[in-house]
């Protein structure tokens, strides 16, 4: 829209993100009026994901302008993105300018490696979740949650939900429930079970086993990353 003013927004890329949670958020903070959206990484290579689709880098993390808004997604490449110094260093130095400082699922443990949710509440995929106060972050198990100028989003759907509430923070209500209405993100789910509360236990144990294996995986980089 003319005369609309630019926000920057720029969603960080790394080998083996989660395509829904970066795909997600992108569908819906890409509609903000004046979006400038972004997608940096190491190199301008093509970035894999944990399906068959990769993703085309805008901008490498030396030539990529400020955020306004910085987001993090997750994945099971985030065990490596938090031991790579250039990405790490890229988080350090896109935060401070940014007006928001955000992530999904996992993500949020890149923004815990660069010490940016020190005494901060914030969310995670809830397998992860008891992790965060190994980053200096204080764990809450809602699905979005809010601290400052930080948003941070639980495991992989909830990023779309995350994506919403800042979509409104950033241009009100009454627009993002335009464009809830337009993605006719109306959820409806076949079945009830998406989160540990809800789910039947045939689903629970098998789901918490494969994470179980991850999670040591994960905790191991994170010790690391984090100089434990």
């Amino acid at each position: 829209m003319e005369g609309t003013p630019l926000t920057t927004i720029i969603f960080l890329l790394f080998d083996n993100v989660t395509q829904l949670d970066f795909t997600g958020p992108l569908q819906v903070l890409s509609r903000l009026p004046g979006a400038d959206v972004r997608l940096a990484a190491n190199s301008l290579e093509p970035v894999a994901t944990d399906t068959p689709m990769t993703v085309n880098p805008t901008d490498t993390f030396e030539a990529c302008p400020q955020a306004d808004v910085l987001c993090i997604p997750g994945g099971f490449g985030v065990e490596d993105a938090i031991k790579n110094d250039a990405l790490i260093e890229f988080v350090k130095r896109q935060a401070p300018g940014a007006n928001y400082v955000t992530s999904v699922c996992t993500g949020s443990f890149v923004l815990g490696a660069a010490g940016l949710l020190r005494g901060k509440r914030a969310t995670t995929h809830w397998a992860y979740h008891d992790l965060l106060s190994e980053v200096g972050a204080i764990p809450v198990a809602e699905r979005v949650v809010r601290d400052g100028n930080v948003f941070t989003g639980g495991g992989v759907t909830a990023g779309i939900d995350f994506a919403f509430t800042l979509f409104a923070e950033i241009a009100g209500e009454e627009a993002a429930k335009a464009v809830q209405l337009g993605l006719e993100y109306d959820p409806a789910p076949p079945f009830k079970g998406g989160h540990p509360s809800s789910a039947e236990p045939q689903a629970r144990e098998a789901v918490s086993a494969f994470y179980g294996d991850r999670k040591n995986v994960f905790d191991a980089a994170l010790k690391d990353a984090m100089g434990a």
